[in-house]
């Protein structure tokens, strides 16, 4: 791997890490637009723009070559999974509740390394399993004072989890998996859309500028993801583990700077306990590369 590469990844990585972590700001922009009817609106004109990306890039054929029954299957499962976390993420935006928002970006590291243990069998290093458990301590300490926030948290960290478990062993790219999920999610956000105007009650249509950044949407859902495949050619995956935790820590910064979200007590705790935990398996995740190396 060149260092021109290598760069080019990083600038890729933090470009997309840095639109997750300041996206509750967009959500917040839009003016309390219903979250069900932002995510019908970001799958829709996220198809729009894939399409145009796609046909650009010719690779309809490549797509069309690498559906199969068992991908279809899986693609769906892993659609249901993202537009799940996508509908829990901006609910909780707009409902206030950015903080447990990103302790469940927080926890997913670490809920993908017990999934690797679990279901793809891989081995856990020693200080892998110290991480998950300070982590797991953290949670303990939400669920006891805070449960009634608990599950946006944990519900964020499995559903994302999941679908990185499901995308880890399909066999087809990034890009031609987001649009296969895309086109699956389409019809029924179409048919909500369609719902929600014919009542009268929809957000698009009257102000043009709610009109603009409701389109922009596709742009906003799409671009990081597709920095994200780029910078996971050219990275190795330990420096990748390490810019995932930027964007919670953005989304951390937003919530208390700009939201004015209150910090408890019972928060100092258990994100003290989640980035212990993150720390110490970034820590070893670099310490194992370059054993490697």
């Amino acid at each position: 791997m060149t260092n021109n590469a290598a760069r080019g990844g990083l600038l890729l990585g933090l470009g997309a890490y840095a639109m997750w972590g300041v996206l509750p700001l967009y959500f917040r922009w839009l003016g309390g637009v219903p979250a069900l009817e932002v995510l019908a609106h970001r799958v829709v004109w996220s198809l729009a723009l894939l399409v145009i990306v796609v046909t650009a890039m010719r690779r309809w054929t490549t797509i069309r070559a690498a559906v199969t029954a068992r991908t279809l299957a899986m693609l769906a499962a892993s659609a249901l999974l993202i537009g799940t976390n996508w509908l829990i993420y901006i609910w909780a935006v707009n409902n206030h509740q950015t903080l447990a928002a990103s302790l469940g970006y927080f926890i997913n590291p670490l809920v993908n390394v017990a999934l690797g243990v679990a279901v793809l069998g891989e081995r856990l290093r020693r200080w892998q399993g110290v991480a998950i458990g300070i982590a797991s301590v953290g949670v303990l300490a939400m669920a006891l004072g805070a449960a009634d926030t608990l599950w946006i948290s944990l519900m964020l960290a499995l559903s994302f989890g999941l679908y990185g478990l499901v995308r880890k062993t399909v066999a087809i790219d990034s890009l031609g998996g987001l649009m296969i999920e895309t086109l699956l999610l389409a019809p029924p956000s179409l048919i909500y859309l369609m719902l929600v105007a014919q009542d009268g009650g929809g957000a698009f249509g009257g102000d043009l500028m709610l009109n603009a950044k409701l389109v922009m949407l596709g742009g906003i859902t799409a671009a990081p993801l597709l920095m994200f495949a780029a910078a996971a050619r050219r990275l190795p995956y330990s420096s990748l583990a390490l810019l995932q935790y930027l964007a919670p820590t953005l989304q951390f910064i937003v919530a208390v700077a700009v939201f004015g979200e209150a910090l408890r007590s019972l928060h100092f705790l258990v994100f003290g306990l989640i980035w212990a935990g993150c720390a110490l398996f970034a820590w070893d995740s670099v310490r194992a590369a370059r054993a490697r190396r």
